[in-house]
């Protein structure tokens, strides 16, 4: 499962990003970190734009609510969630996988 800090200003997790994809996606988990993949290109901040507005969707939760704290310009990257208590994203990012998963299995 995905490893989240609580912060004082939020709850951070570790994000490993493949930008420049055929689709936008959340790919799974790989050694504590979210797997995700995005098509925007890694150049100008378009990838990372893109990272936090796929966030945003699959959370439903406000864009402004996802900062990128660390790796901007790396694929591993830590992500700090504003405004949503630990078990509510737990919860979320625990949805997430499960679909995930049994997208995998069929």
């Amino acid at each position: 499962m995905i490893e989240i800090h609580p912060q004082k200003d939020g709850l951070t997790f570790a994000l490993k990003a493949r930008p420049g994809a055929r689709r936008s996606s959340i790919d799974g988990v790989h050694a504590g970190a979210l797997k995700v993949s995005v098509t925007a290109a890694p150049e100008k901040g378009k990838a990372n734009e893109a990272i936090i507005e796929l966030l945003a969707d699959e959370l439903n939760i406000s864009r402004s609510s996802i900062t990128i704290v660390r790796g901007e310009t790396s694929s591993q990257k830590v992500v700090r969630i504003d405004g949503v208590n630990e078990v509510t994203l737990k919860s979320e990012l625990e949805r997430i996988i499960s679909r995930i998963t049994k997208q995998g299995k069929n």
